[in-house]
């Protein structure tokens, strides 16, 4: 999965001149994250987040100084405030790439670069919409996770055929890694998402083949069509 396939493209930008109290309007009238900065050669210049302007417009607000308050909205610029040489993506970077990086920096937006020109932009938004199709969140399916275990040589191709002689249809297969803080950090939990008229009869085979289930669900049909 790359990161162009996930990102919001030719998202709005706007110029480093842009009076603050724009930008803001900007953000919360398009229900925006954030708007990358670029001038009038293309290059990106830097980033103002939805935080940032939100804080700032509490502050002046805060202050109830008729002066701040017309300096706010009539003077101070998007290059007075934005993030300069903000972390970016490029456009064919992986997603676990963009997790990390998001992860190790703190950030919760990048823009998504094609050599210098800004392409996209990916947010937690997204990276929301990639986990939900993850677990199946907009379908009918079952799920269940099994306990941890450690993966050798053919597990999960086994764990397939037991779940698959059980009923199973499976759409999904895959190990979440736990923390290597956590004890037994070599051992991965494995989440199965799949179609079965018998989920109970999936478990009990999974289980009597020496597979412990942690947890499992069934999507509810009702709240997917509300």
């Amino acid at each position: 999965m790359i990161v162009g396939n996930w990102m919001q493209r030719q998202p709005m930008t706007i110029a480093s001149d842009l009076l603050v109290s724009e930008a803001k309007r900007l953000i919360s009238e398009h229900k925006l994250q954030a708007l990358p900065v670029v001038d009038g050669d293309g290059r990106l210049r830097g980033l103002v987040t939805r935080a940032n302007l939100l804080r700032l417009g509490h502050f002046v607000l805060r202050t109830q100084s008729p002066d701040e308050f017309a300096f706010f909205v009539n003077r101070l610029r998007v290059r007075d405030v934005m993030l300069r040489n903000p972390a970016t993506m490029k456009v064919d970077d992986s997603m676990e790439e963009c997790l990390r990086r998001g992860r190790e920096l703190g950030v919760g937006q990048f823009p998504v670069m094609d050599g210098k020109a800004v392409v996209g932009i990916i947010s937690a938004n997204e990276i929301f919409q990639l986990a939900a199709h993850c677990v199946g969140a907009w379908e009918k399916r079952n799920g269940l996770t099994l306990a941890p275990l450690t993966l050798g040589p053919g597990v999960l191709g086994r764990i397939a055929d037991v779940a698959e002689a059980a009923g199973a249809v499976l759409q999904a297969i895959y190990p979440l890694a736990r923390h290597q803080k956590d004890e037994g950090g070599d051992e991965k939990s494995v989440i199965l998402r799949f179609h079965a008229p018998d989920q109970a009869g999936v478990v009990a085979a999974l289980e009597r083949a020496g597979f412990p289930v942690a947890e499992s669900s069934k999507t509810d049909t009702a709240a997917l069509a509300a």
